[in-house]
């Protein structure tokens, strides 16, 4: 099932002053949000997400210290549900969808689960979807195959 680390993240004080630097180092910067930016380690294959730490917040509790992704195919994604479930292990509501399926962030061409380890460490399969990033909504899987006429 797991491909290898798809995805990391660090907690930073100045999210610009961080983008800088690590296109400085040669990283490719490949989103942005408000207050988090992804970079490319591999393109399409792994990246590195940056998150504005809210000075008010102890840094050593920071959830971007607490998830890491692993890379999948999209057929072991689809049945991940089942593949965990196998070894009593349930995936988790996220982004306010309830753990039916696989969701898709299309602006991210991504798909991907969420669940927990024993110590509630967040954990996700991921895996990057065969069309460009686009300004869609967050979705089910099934409904982003629809839309691509896809099965």
């Amino acid at each position: 099932m797991i491909r290898g680390l798809y995805e990391a993240h660090l907690p930073v004080s100045h999210l610009q002053k961080s983008i800088e630097f690590y296109e400085g180092i040669g990283l490719k910067l490949a989103i942005r949000y408000e207050r988090t930016a992804f970079f490319w380690i591999v393109e399409n294959n792994s990246w590195i997400g940056l998150w504005e730490n809210d000075q008010s917040v102890n840094i050593n509790y920071h959830p971007s210290l607490r998830h890491i992704a692993f890379k999948v195919n999209l057929e072991d994604l689809k049945n991940a549900k089942q593949w965990l479930k196998q070894r009593g292990i349930d995936l988790c509501e996220e982004f306010g969808f309830e753990p039916a399926e696989p969701i898709v962030m299309p602006d991210q061409s991504h798909a991907m689960v969420y669940f927990h380890d024993p110590d509630g460490n967040s954990l996700e399969f991921i895996c990057k979807l065969p069309s460009e990033p686009e300004n869609s909504p967050t979705m089910y899987l099934s409904e982003w195959e629809k839309l691509k006429g896809i099965n």
